[in-house]
């Protein structure tokens, strides 16, 4: 497993965690997360329902609080500079987080203008384009499907161009056709330089987008490792192994 690097000496990285804890009313969610992301690294997260794999990238969004521990985005300290972190930071999460009464394009304006984002209308352009979905621009979100919501989501993850791409499950409730384009919106992404961090239950999806895969298991990290197609069945033997206590 990857030792963790301090801030200090680590100036390439996003993310560093230091025997990260997270508790919910007595229980133990996370249990001492050492961990470090460099700076445009695509990472993904496995593990099985409960193992505190959104958790963790709710943290990582500053959307929830380490109970005990250390974490560092982008070289500081959180909770301290959450807000300045979380202008650096685009997510995806369960919920498209978008207005299903709005227009794709004035999703984009409505949080472009949020983030203070220039010249926010070529922006929104822009990124309509690029993910296929300028021809239904001016379409209200709830005549779409779940794919081209899933589309609009990313974009409006992007829209102030974060130097981290959080992603919790984007290819959940997706067909073919819909999760073939979000992976390589999100391969995209990362060859254009930006960090990834990915929560995913498909293993061999993972293995295929990412450089490194993380596996929790009981609210620990049991794998750190780089992403390499034949780790397909140890992972998944991993994954089937029963949570330790302790």
């Amino acid at each position: 497993m990857n030792q963790p690097r301090t801030a200090e000496t680590a100036v390439d990285d996003v993310v560093s965690c230091l025997a990260l804890n997270k508790s919910l009313d007595d229980r133990a969610i996370l249990r001492g997360i050492d961990l470090t992301i460099a700076s445009g690294e695509f990472v993904a997260i496995l593990g099985n329902n409960g193992a505190g794999k959104t958790t963790l990238l709710k943290m990582l969004a500053t959307l929830s609080m380490p109970t005990s521990g250390e974490l560092r985005l982008f070289g500081q300290l959180v909770p301290r500079h959450a807000a300045a972190a979380r202008a650096r930071l685009g997510l995806i999460g369960h919920q498209s987080m978008l207005y299903r009464d709005l227009t794709a394009r004035e999703n984009l304006l409505f949080f472009g203008r949020l983030y203070g984002v220039n010249n926010v209308g070529n922006r929104a352009d822009e990124l309509l384009s690029w993910v296929g979905m300028s021809s239904r621009a001016d379409d209200a979100v709830r005549t779409f499907s779940r794919g081209m919501t899933q589309r609009i989501a990313i974009a409006r993850a992007l829209i102030h161009d974060p130097d981290i791409l959080l992603a919790d499950e984007p290819f959940a409730g997706l067909d073919v056709a819909g999760a073939d384009a979000v992976e390589r919106l999100l391969s995209a992404q990362h060859q254009a330089g930006k960090t990834v961090v990915l929560v995913n239950h498909d293993v061999g999806q993972s293995l295929r987008l990412a450089q490194r895969v993380l596996l929790l298991r009981g609210g620990r990290l049991a794998v750190d490792q780089p992403a390499r197609l034949n780790d397909l069945q140890d992972l998944h033997h991993q994954l089937s192994q029963p949570v330790g206590r302790g």
